[in-house]
């Protein structure tokens, strides 16, 4: 009887509150209608954006719709949080165990720096990491060069410079052979996986994988006559030509944010660690595993158990704390629908209800996939 009145509670509770958020916004559409003459409407999404961006994915012009400025903003977005939840994970990784080694001046390193960078707002850190350290690069005339001039990658204070491929009339050809070679990779640590768990000895699968995946990438280069058409930066007159670019803006964004994210992500970790009975360390080192074998083959498994439910949230707020490179002028999601778009339409609602929707979804998205994952691993075990 009583799980029947708690489920009436629930149920109660949820149609009230979905009624609530109509009204409320029923409400506030009528208000603007009639009391403002300012109707809510999504036609702008086709106007015209009337503005450049600096940072682009894909190709942008001013005369380009709206709704493309705001895929320019969603790439620009994947690109910082993608690249930076997996660094944040490996330098995370990397610091919680340094803090768990019997070396003194190893862990005090460890200690230190998670309690600096979690002790911080993200905001300062970045605004001072921006402008005390990445603005003060030297100028492009006076760039740092390495790897010149096999590799030349130009380093000044507007940004990364390197090497980049255009595609010729052989890249349709060597797609498909970086596909079949990802495809080998895959199958060949599948089967080394599944020889690890039936004599009990796990080879070094990524690994195996990676090698893979490069000499196929790279025999494919050689047997293609330039599948890409590698163009070099290069110092002419008071600008870098050729090559790549990105931009200050995503490099100081990127850095601050990876090691932010870095030090609650090295808490966790250690948590996991911690997690596993000391026993299955002693008899690891009994039987004869080295440190490294314990670590990647008994520890690591087990703790990442305790990690992944935390690390969920953690990639969930890395994404929303890209938002914060409109400080710094980062040409993100935020930065173009909130600031730019907003601006020249005047339509609050419309983006406001377009960003809440989109970091709604990303948070979503991410989520159930780190659970399913989470709930892979939990029944694996």
């Amino acid at each position: 009887m009583s799980a029947f009145y708690g489920s009436s509670i629930r149920s109660s509770w949820w149609l009230w509150s979905r009624l609530s958020w109509f009204f409320l916004y029923s409400n506030m559409v009528t208000a603007l209608r009639t009391q403002k003459e300012v109707p809510i409407s999504y036609d702008f999404l086709h106007d015209t954006a009337g503005f450049n961006l600096g940072e682009s994915a894909i190709a942008f012009t001013c005369t380009d719709p709206i709704h493309r400025a705001m895929l320019v903003g969603l790439l620009n977005t994947f690109k910082v949080s993608i690249t930076g939840i997996a660094l944040a994970t490996l330098l995370g990784t990397f610091i919680g165990v340094m803090r768990l080694s019997t070396n003194f001046l190893v862990s005090k390193i460890a200690w230190a720096y998670i309690n600096v960078f979690r002790n911080i707002p993200p905001l300062l850190l970045l605004i001072f990491w921006y402008r005390a350290v990445f603005l003060k690069l030297p100028r492009v005339q006076e760039a740092i060069v390495f790897f010149d001039p096999v590799f030349p990658i130009y380093i000044a204070n507007r940004g990364l410079f390197f090497p980049w491929g255009t595609p010729t009339e052989s890249w349709s050809t060597y797609r498909w052979i970086l596909l079949a070679g990802f495809v080998l990779a895959v199958f060949v640590a599948y089967r080394l996986r599944q020889h690890g768990k039936r004599t009990g000895r796990m080879p070094l699968v990524s690994l195996w994988f990676a090698v893979i995946l490069l000499v196929v990438t790279l025999l494919g280069y050689v047997i293609l006559p330039d599948p890409l058409e590698i163009t070099k930066p290069a110092l002419k007159g008071f600008n870098i030509r050729g090559g790549a670019t990105l931009s200050l803006e995503f490099w100081g964004l990127l850095f601050v944010l990876v090691i932010y994210a870095a030090a609650y992500i090295a808490e966790a970790v250690r948590a996991g660690i911690l997690s596993v009975d000391r026993g299955q360390r002693e008899a690891a080192r009994a039987l004869g595993f080295s440190s490294f074998n314990i670590m990647r083959l008994i520890i690591l498994p087990q703790a990442i158990r305790v990690v992944v439910p935390p690390l969920i949230s953690y990639a969930i707020g890395f994404t929303k704390n890209t938002s914060l490179g409109l400080a710094i002028g980062y040409t993100d999601f935020f930065a173009i629908t909130g600031g730019l778009i907003l601006n020249n339409t005047g339509r609050a609602v419309e983006t406001l209800t377009i960003i809440l929707l989109v970091y709604l979804t990303i948070s979503l998205i991410a989520s159930l996939i780190l659970n399913m994952y989470n709930r892979r691993i939990m029944l694996s075990h």
